[in-house]
């Protein structure tokens, strides 16, 4: 592209590197994890937009090593009657250059000069919640909260908030994720940029199973 960049915007062309390498298959998180609790604000208004960027998905993607770490994180959280929500995974490219146009700040949006984890489907943003409840539990600020009280190291914040993003980041850490230093909700694989950036729309990768 403009930036030159590599962007995979073709299921064959996605086939092929699945076929090479399992580690870039692209997994449905609502089957791989049943259960799992989502809220894709990207494909509602409720987000800093204030637009629906994604069409009305009820699922979303990761690539199958960061899928397998999320997993285990559902798995270890069960045990304290805790689970996840998902606030996004997988973004296509063209989503995050909208965004940027936006906010050019990439503390908080990811440059289109050199793409994002989301692009990658290395990346997830998170919450935990109540297993019992489904409600989540207090982390300071709501999703994509442009502050410094959003910001990990931040510790102006009642114990209790400060408990639960610490558990978050620990149990996420342990299962191979590294936290995003602006963002108490990213989580991220350390070695995202072995993997390529895409362009591919969310119903073609619900259609994996019959690409040809």
């Amino acid at each position: 592209n403009k930036y030159a960049l590599t962007i995979i915007n073709s299921t064959k062309i996605l086939k092929k590197e699945i076929e090479e390498d399992s580690a870039n298959d692209m997994v449905n998180l609502q089957i791989f994890i049943p259960g799992i609790k989502m809220d894709l604000k990207y494909a509602t208004t409720q987000n800093f937009m204030h637009q629906k960027l994604y069409p009305p998905e009820k699922t979303t993607f990761l690539r199958k090593p960061a899928a397998v770490n999320l997993k285990k994180v559902v798995e270890e959280l069960k045990k304290q009657n805790l689970s996840v929500k998902i606030f996004d995974a997988y973004r296509p490219y063209s989503i995050t250059e909208k965004m940027w146009k936006k906010v050019k700040d990439n503390r908080y949006a990811a440059d289109p000069a050199k793409g994002s984890g989301h692009n990658r489907g290395t990346a997830v943003d998170l919450t935990l919640i109540n297993l019992k409840t489904g409600k989540e539990l207090p982390m300071g600020t709501g999703f994509d909260n442009f502050s410094d009280t959003a910001h990990p190291d931040f510790t102006g914040l009642p114990a209790e908030v400060l408990k639960n993003r610490n558990l978050l980041k620990r149990v996420m850490e342990e299962n191979g994720f590294r936290q995003l230093s602006t963002e108490w909700w990213h989580y991220y694989l350390p070695n995202s940029s072995s993997f390529e950036l895409m362009d591919i729309p969310f119903r073609e990768l619900k259609k994996k199973d019959k690409w040809n």
